[in-house]
């Protein structure tokens, strides 16, 4: 009976810590880096290749405004920015990519 018992709460202890687990935020670019970059914006490193770019491991920061204009200023504009749960809606994607011409990229790392 221990055994049963203590077997329920560790699945129930790693049921709740999966939910906890954040998802990867993915970033839309409205143009392609030249290169692979690195980009730290919201307390998360993106890995940009081509027009997307991935934080494996965000924090409750990453999708936001400051974290989206950050990574504009060494990108270029973006066109997506969130995970499966939420994502960044086209006013703010609009400031965030404030005087950005579409098309803009600003620097390749």
């Amino acid at each position: 009976m221990k055994f049963s018992i203590a077997a329920a709460a560790a699945a129930f202890s790693l049921a709740c810590a999966g939910g906890a687990l954040a998802a990867e935020v993915t970033v839309k670019l409205v143009t392609p880096v030249s290169g692979p970059t690195k980009v730290i914006a919201g307390g998360a490193v993106f890995n940009c290749v081509d027009t997307t770019c991935v934080a494996k491991t965000p924090t409750a920061r990453t999708i936001s405004s400051s974290a989206c204009k950050e990574l504009t200023k060494e990108v270029g504009a973006i066109s997506t920015f969130g995970d499966v749960r939420k994502q960044l809606d086209g006013d703010k994607l609009a400031r965030c990519n404030g005087d950005l011409p579409v098309g803009t990229q600003v620097a390749n790392r």
